[in-house]
C-alpha cells in the first residue's frame, strides 16, 4: 500500500494518483482500473474525534494490505485516499465532493459519524456510489431503500436498548439521566432511549448536552447532578464524555456511567486514566483481544503486518471487517466490477462469513450485524468482557 499523510488528507502519493489517473481514463467504471481499484473515505483525523477516523483507517488498510499481499481481487490491488473533515459535515460534503469528482473513487467507505453521513449519505445516493461501512448506528442508514446504502455495525437503537434493558433488570435502576451531543447523532441516541425507556413505563430523570467537538460539558453536569441518578448514559465522542465523567466523579456523581460504542472505547479509557474503572461501554464488534474467534485473529496479524506501532482496538477493528466485506464482495462479483454489481454481490450473496463473525443482508435488509456486546474499563485501563451488570465494588 503507498500511501502518505499531508495536512487535512491522507492520500495516495502523488506518482501512484498519476498512475491510477492514467488506468482509470480507460476504465469503463469510476475507481476500477486495469491493476487497481481505489476506495475512498472522509473522516475525522484531527480534533476531538481523531482517534475515530485513524482507527477505522488502520482497520480498513490492514485488511486491504492482506488482500494485496495475497494477490489483489481478481488481479486488482485495493487502494484507500482519505480526507480529513475533522467530524465537521461541510467539510465531509466538500471532501466527498472531491472523492467522486476530482480522484473518481469506486466506492466511499468507513464515513465516521452520523452528522457526516446524514449530509453526505444523499450525495453518495444520488451518484448512485456504494456507501460502505460508516461508522455510526442511525437508523435513517438501515433505509433499505436506500439502495447504495451497505451497513456493517448494529444500530444505535440495538444499543440504547441494550443499555435500558441491563440497567433496569440487572441493577433495578429507575432513574436514568442521558448526557448527549447536540446535533443528529446525539438526538439518534436520545430517541433510542426514550423508545427502551417508554416500553418500560419509564422516563429520563434529567437531559444534558454538548455541542459538537468541545468538551464544553459542565452546565450539563450541573442539571443532571441536581436528579442524582443512578445511571448517566451517554451518547458522544470520548473527549467530552471523558470530561464529563471526571468532574461527576469529582463532584460525586455515584453513577453508572454507560457509554455507546461510537465513543471509541481505548481513547475513552486513555482520556480518563484511574477515573475510566468501572465505565461501561456496549460494543458492535467482538473483543478484540479474543484471538479465539478467527476474524480477531486474522485483524491482529494484518493490523501488525501493515501498521506494527498500532494498538489493538474496537475500531480498527471494526474497521477491518468494513474492508474485509468490501474484499469478499467484490470477489464474488460476476463479470465487470461495476458499483451495481458489487452492490448486487452484497445482496445476492446473503451471508458472509469472516470467521466467527457473520453478516448477513437481503432486499429488506442493509444491517450485517445484530450483536450488542457489554465492555467495562478496568481500573489499569484494559477491558473486560462482561455478561450482565453490576454496582460497583460489588
Amino acid at each position: 500500500m503507498k500511501s502518505a499523510f499531508t495536512k487535512g488528507a491522507v492520500r495516495a502519493t502523488a506518482g501512484l494518483a498519476l498512475g491510477l489517473t492514467m488506468s482509470w481514463s480507460a476504465a469503463a467504471e469510476p475507481g476500477v482500473g486495469d491493476d487497481t481499484i481505489l476506495f475512498g473515505q472522509s473522516a475525522a483525523f484531527e480534533g476531538p474525534a481523531a482517534a475515530l477516523g485513524t482507527g477505522m483507517r488502520q482497520g480498513l488498510l490492514a485488511a486491504f494490505a492482506e488482500a494485496n499481499a495475497a494477490g489483489g481481487v481478481q488481479g486488482r490491488k485495493l487502494e484507500l485516499v482519505s480526507y480529513d473533515d475533522g467530524y465537521e459535515p461541510e467539510t465531509a460534503i466538500d471532501n466527498t465532493k472531491k472523492l467522486l469528482e476530482q480522484d473518481k473513487v469506486f466506492a466511499l467507505i468507513g464515513e465516521v459519524g452520523t452528522p457526516t453521513s446524514k449530509a453526505v449519505q444523499p450525495i453518495a445516493t444520488d451518484a448512485k456510489v456504494p456507501f460502505v461501512g460508516p461508522f455510526t448506528g442511525a437508523g435513517f442508514l438501515r433505509d433499505t431503500s436506500l439502495g447504495n446504502v451497505v451497513n456493517v455495525r448494529g444500530s444505535y437503537d440495538q444499543e440504547t436498548e441494550a443499555w435500558i434493558r441491563h440497567l433496569t433488570e440487572d441493577l433495578n435502576y429507575d432513574k436514568i439521566a442521558i448526557l448527549y451531543q447536540d446535533d443528529s447523532f446525539g438526538r439518534a441516541g436520545l430517541s433510542g432511549v426514550q423508545k427502551a425507556m417508554q416500553k418500560r413505563g419509564l422516563e429520563l430523570v434529567a437531559e444534558g448536552t454538548y455541542k459538537r467537538n468541545t468538551t464544553a460539558v459542565k452546565s450539563a453536569l450541573l442539571e443532571i447532578r441536581k436528579a442524582d441518578p443512578q445511571a448517566v448514559v451517554m451518547v458522544g465522542a470520548y473527549g467530552p464524555c471523558a470530561e464529563f465523567i471526571r468532574l461527576g466523579k469529582k463532584v460525586g456523581l455515584d453513577a453508572t456511567y454507560m457509554n455507546i460504542s461510537f465513543v471509541g472505547s481505548k481513547a475513552l479509557a486513555n482520556e480518563l486514566g484511574e477515573d475510566g474503572a468501572g465505565v461501561v461501554i456496549t460494543q458492535v464488534v467482538p473483543f478484540p483481544w479474543d484471538s479465539s474467534i478467527p476474524v480477531v485473529a486474522d485483524y491482529q496479524k494484518a493490523l501488525k503486518a501493515h501498521t506494527p506501532d498500532a494498538e489493538v482496538g474496537f475500531v480498527s477493528l471494526e474497521g477491518y471487517i468494513v474492508g474485509r466485506l468490501a474484499v469478499s464482495a467484490l470477489e464474488k462479483v460476476n463479470g465487470e466490477v461495476t458499483r451495481e454489481s458489487f452492490l448486487q454481490a452484497v445482496e445476492q450473496t446473503g451471508e458472509f462469513d469472516l470467521g466467527g463473525v457473520t453478516l448477513t443482508y437481503g432486499p429488506d435488509d442493509n444491517q450485517g450485524m445484530d450483536h450488542v456486546f457489554l465492555t467495562e474499563i478496568q481500573a489499569d485501563g484494559s477491558f473486560k468482557a462482561i455478561n450482565r451488570l453490576a454496582k460497583s465494588g460489588s
